[in-house]
C-alpha cells in the first residue's frame, strides 16, 4: 500500500507525517518537530536570516532521513505564512531543493485554512456537524465556519504568535503601552474577519496548533488546582478521563492571558502546557484567543492535535484512492471553487455547461486514444467552465487573460501546479496553438507537457462542438476504430453544419497529437 509524507513548514516550528494507506484508511508510521523560528526575522526585517534558513533546513534533512527509512511513495512539502511574506524565500526554496531534492509549494492562507479544515473534519469527533475551527500558528490565524463537513466562510489574519510577539512586545514582561497597541492591532483584525465571516453559531469550536494546546493545558491545569483546593477531587477525576481532551473556557482564557502579560518569561515557562519555548511567544497568542472568544460569543474550545499535515494527507489519500469519502469531498470543494471563480468573473454557467458535458463525454469515450489520467478529467471540465473569464479584462486576446487569471486566483482545492494545468488548457482554445518554448508551457513541469496537449485536443474538440450555444445541445455518437475516430453529430434541433465544419478544421491537429484520422458526420 501507498505511503505518505507531508512536512509542514511553518513560521514557529517544521513538522513532519508519514502515513500509510490501509484498507483506504491512513495510518500513522512516524511523527516529528522541530521549533525552528522562520519567520522570527521575517516579521522584524522582512527577510529570513540565515541562522533561520541553517537551523530549518537542518530539520528538513532529519525529515529526510525519516521519509527515506519509511520508503515514501509521495512527499508534499509546504511553507505557510513566514514564507509568503519573507523577500528571499526563493533563496530558502532553493536551498531546501539542493538539500533534499524536495519542491517547497508556498500557500496562501485561505490554502492553509482549507487543509487543516480538511484533517480535521477526516479525523476529528463531532467535525462533521456545525463548528467553527481555529488555527493559530506562528504568522496568521485561519478561522473557518464549518456545517456539515463543507466550509461555510473562512477568514485569514495576520494574528501568528511569532509575528505579534517580533511586532509589538520588546520587552519582558510586556510594556503597558505594548499591549494597548497590540489589543487594538488585534481589535481592528477581527473586526475585518466579523464583516466577511459575520457572528458564528456553533456549539462546538475547535482549535488546533501549539497555542491552542498551551492555552488548553493551563486552563485545565487551573481547573484542577482549584477544585482539589474546593476539596471536589471527584469532579478533579471526572475531568481527567474525559477521553483525554484539553479543553478553555472563553473566562479562563481571559484570566489567564491577565496573568501572562504580567510574568516574566521563566515564570510563563513554568505553567503546566507552556514550557520553555511556547512561554516566549505565548502572549500575543494568547490575547488573540482571548478577544476572538469574546467578539464571536465562543464560549469555549476543545484543542485538538491535527492541523495542516493531516489534511495535507488526507488530500493525497483523496487524489491516489478515488473510492474513498475524502476524494468526494476534495472534488466538491475544487468544484465549489471553479463555480465561485465563474460567479466572480460574470460566467453564466448555462453558456458553458455544452462545452462542459462534451469534453466529458469525448474523455470518457477517447479514453484507449488520449490515454490520460484520471484527474485530467477535473482539469478538463475546469477548464471548460472557466475559459471565458478573460472577457473580464477584455474581449480581445481573452483566452491570453483566462490563462492569466486561472493561474493566479485562489481556486479552493486546486494546488499552484494544478491551476497552471488548468490554465494552460484554457489557454489554448483560440488560434494559438501550445509550442514548448511558449511562457505558458514553461511554467509547466516537463513531464506533463504531453498530458497537457493532449487534454487541449479533446477541449478543442469539445468548443468546436458548441459554436451555437443559444441552441440545443448537439447529441453526439464516437466510434473509436484502430486508425481513426468518427464522431457522428445528432442535433435535437436545428442544424449541425457549422459544428461539423469547425470539427473538421481540427483534424488536422487532432492526426497531429493522436495519429488518428478524425471524421465527422451529421445524421
Amino acid at each position: 500500500m501507498p505511503t505518505f509524507a507531508a512536512v509542514d513548514i511553518g513560521s514557529n516550528s517544521c513538522r513532519l507525517k508519514i502515513a500509510e494507506v490501509q484498507m483506504h484508511r491512513l495510518k500513522t508510521l512516524h511523527e516529528d518537530r522541530e521549533v525552528t523560528r522562520l519567520g522570527e526575522s521575517v516579521f522584524q526585517t522582512g527577510v529570513i536570516s540565515p541562522e533561520a534558513m541553517a537551523a530549518t533546513i537542518r530539520a528538513l534533512k532529519r525529515f529526510h532521513k525519516a521519509v527515506q527509512l519509511h520508503v515514501a511513495d509521495k512527499v508534499r512539502v509546504v511553507a505557510t505564512s513566514a514564507m509568503r511574506d519573507a523577500r528571499n524565500s526563493d533563496a530558502f526554496i532553493e536551498w531546501v531543493r539542493s538539500a533534499t531534492g524536495w519542491n517547497v509549494e508556498v500557500i496562501s492562507g485561505l490554502e492553509e485554512g482549507r487543509l487543516i479544515h480538511l484533517g480535521v473534519v477526516t479525523h476529528e469527533v463531532g467535525a462533521r456537524g456545525r463548528c467553527v475551527l481555529i488555527d493559530l500558528g506562528g504568522g496568521s490565524c485561519e478561522v473557518t465556519v464549518s456545517d456539515g463537513g463543507r466550509i461555510k466562510s473562512m477568514v485569514s489574519l495576520p494574528l501568528g504568535a511569532v509575528r505579534l510577539q517580533q511586532e509589538f512586545l520588546m520587552t519582558d514582561p510586556p510594556a503597558r503601552e505594548d499591549v494597548a497597541r497590540l489589543k487594538q492591532y488585534i481589535d481592528r483584525e477581527l473586526k475585518k474577519a466579523e464583516k466577511k465571516i459575520g457572528m458564528p453559531r456553533a456549539a462546538l469550536v475547535i482549535a488546533t496548533s501549539g497555542t491552542a494546546s498551551a492555552l488548553a493545558e493551563a486552563s485545565s491545569d487551573a481547573r484542577k488546582k482549584a477544585a482539589i483546593k474546593d476539596k471536589k477531587k471527584s469532579l478533579v477525576k471526572k475531568r481527567v478521563e474525559h477521553v483525554g481532551t484539553l479543553t478553555a473556557h472563553s473566562t479562563e482564557v481571559r484570566a489567564l492571558v491577565d496573568r501572562l502579560a504580567k510574568m516574566r518569561d521563566e515564570q510563563r515557562a513554568a505553567i503546566p502546557g507552556i514550557g520553555p519555548r511556547r512561554s516566549e511567544i505565548i502572549v500575543g497568542g494568547a490575547f488573540v484567543y482571548a478577544s476572538l472568544m469574546e467578539r464571536f460569543g465562543l464560549k469555549s474550545f476543545r484543542y485538538s492535535s491535527l492541523g495542516l499535515r493531516d489534511g495535507m494527507l488526507a488530500q493525497m489519500l483523496g487524489d491516489a484512492d478515488l473510492r474513498t469519502s475524502v476524494h468526494q469531498k476534495i472534488e466538491s470543494e475544487r468544484w465549489a471553487g471553479v463555480l465561485e471563480v465563474c460567479r466572480r468573473y460574470g460566467i453564466e454557467q448555462r453558456q458553458v455547461e455544452p462545452v462542459r458535458q462534451h469534453v466529458v463525454e469525448l474523455f470518457h469515450a477517447l479514453v484507449r486514444v488520449h490515454e490520460l489520467p484520471e484527474e485530467y478529467r477535473l482539469w478538463l471540465e475546469s477548464a471548460a467552465m472557466m475559459q471565458d473569464v478573460g472577457k473580464f479584462m477584455n474581449h480581445q486576446g481573452h483566452h491570453r487573460h483566462a490563462q492569466y487569471i486561472i493561474a493566479n486566483s485562489e481556486i479552493f482545492g486546486f494546488s499552484p501546479e494544478q491551476r497552471v494545468i488548468v490554465s494552460a488548457l484554457a489557454r489554448y482554445l483560440g488560434k494559438t496553438r501550445p509550442d514548448a518554448m511558449d511562457r505558458v508551457m514553461r511554467t509547466l513541469p516537463i513531464e506533463e507537457h504531453t498530458n497537457v496537449i493532449r487534454a487541449i485536443a479533446l477541449l478543442r474538440l469539445a468548443a468546436a462542438l458548441n459554436q451555437d450555444r443559444a441552441s440545443a445541445t448537439l447529441r453526439i455518437r464516437i466510434y473509436v476504430y484502430p486508425k481513426r475516430v468518427l464522431l457522428e453529430l445528432a442535433p435535437s434541433r436545428g442544424g449541425a453544419e457549422l459544428e461539423a465544419w469547425s470539427v473538421k478544421k481540427e483534424a488536422t491537429y487532432f492526426r497531429e497529437v493522436f495519429r488518428r484520422e478524425l471524421f465527422v458526420e451529421v445524421v
